[in-house]
């Protein structure tokens, strides 16, 4: 099912990305541009969402650093 799903996906974003170019393609060639496109484009999103968790946790981590530096001195004293 899931390969059905793929190739519907991909028809319509390669349909859709056709058109927005306005370049005339075949059936084929407009859902292998489109499978082709969803996987690159899965993949890019992919990274980006894994590299903004990861640069958000770190992000976190420093702040949470100062909040207990700031607890620290305020509190220690």
């Amino acid at each position: 099912m899931g390969i059905v799903l793929l190739i519907i996906v991909g028809a319509a974003a390669g349909f859709l990305a056709t058109r927005l170019m306005r370049w005339e393609a075949d059936i084929p060639t407009t859902i292998v541009i489109g499978v082709a496109g969803a996987l690159l484009g899965g993949f890019a999103l992919r990274a980006l969402l894994m590299m903004a968790g990861w640069m958000a946790g770190f992000v976190g981590a420093v702040m949470g650093a100062l909040l207990l530096i700031w607890l620290w001195r305020r509190f220690a004293r």
